[in-house]
């Protein structure tokens, strides 16, 4: 065995050690599920530890309402080909409900805000644990959390108060009202994600790969032109081959020009940049250095 395939291994072989603890330890878990690559090889990573039985938690999308099209129709694919449980938030129903404002601006985010819904899902559906797919090399904030990583009863999150996770040993007792977020591939980067997705052969949305797109060159950024942004008469707009290294949303995720056309083209990509896939294409971290803790501090994800 390669010394990348061993890696590989080694990395698979945790995850889901941690997802089987996450369904031994808690009574209602759920997967948080958006469609992009990570929550994608989370996905994958459940079929091979439950499988042939069913997931011992649904699926669960907050659902913004900017979503990239490709990213809604592989959800739907995907849940389709495995026939697991969907639970859809709806962060449009939150406005409403809550009578919330948009961050001002023209690339308005709805990051923030989807922090009622996913507050309101877990209560409604009583889920005492919630497994996503942040990695630690993403920002900042992500690099402080553990594995299990416990909310209050208004979900925020405490950065000072994280538990030791010694010998791999994960501690999910929480107080009524407490939940925890589960991250099991947090020790993965960005490459080891796309290694184990061409080792894998696991499918993914068009977007992640070099397509041409028509969008708007804004503070060197390429934002894609859609329903929700419309270019203005002093914009630079032109059609550029691109590709997607993250899936936010629409309105404050840029794209990044590219000919990768293959897994392999990605990989090679990867190890060429210096910059994170964050810090690259999302215009809503930009706001400050403590933009996703501040977030986080409040019940995001």
């Amino acid at each position: 065995m390669s010394t990348t395939k061993e890696y590989l291994k080694q990395l698979e072989d945790e995850a889901i050690y941690i997802l089987r603890e996450t369904a031994a330890q808690f009574e209602k878990p759920a997967l948080l599920f958006s469609g992009g690559k990570d929550s994608i090889v989370l996905v994958h990573l459940a079929l091979k530890a439950f499988r042939p039985g069913k997931f011992p938690f649904p699926l669960v999308h907050i659902d913004t309402g900017h979503n990239f099209p490709e990213a809604i129709a592989f959800r739907d694919y995907l849940v389709n080909q495995i026939g697991e449980k969907l639970i859809v938030g709806s962060v449009e129903d939150s406005i409403r409900k809550y009578n919330l404002k948009e961050t001002p601006g023209r690339f308005p985010s709805r990051n923030a805000l989807q922090t009622y819904t996913l507050l309101d899902v877990i209560q409604e559906n009583e889920f005492d644990a919630c497994i996503g797919g942040a990695r630690r090399d993403e920002e900042k904030a992500r690099a402080k959390e553990r594995i299990f990583s416990v909310r209050d009863d208004f979900g925020q999150w405490d950065p000072k108060l994280q538990r030791p996770e010694l010998w791999d040993i994960l501690n999910g007792k929480i107080q009524k009202g407490h939940n925890v977020r589960v991250f099991p591939i947090s020790n993965w980067t960005e490459l080891d994600v796309w290694n184990y997705i061409q080792q894998e052969g696991i499918e993914l949305p068009e977007l992640y790969f070099a397509h041409h797109r028509e969008c708007i060159v804004h503070q060197d950024k390429l934002v894609a032109t859609s329903e929700f942004i419309q270019p203005l008469p002093t914009d630079t707009v032109a059609v550029e081959k691109v590709r997607y290294r993250t899936v936010g949303d629409m309105t404050c995720t840029a794209a990044v020009p590219s000919d990768a056309e293959t897994i392999q083209d990605i990989i090679d990509d990867i190890i060429r940049t210096r910059i994170s896939e964050r810090g690259q294409t999302r215009l809503d971290d930009q706001l400050s250095e403590a933009a996703m803790e501040d977030r986080k501090k409040q019940g995001y994800f």
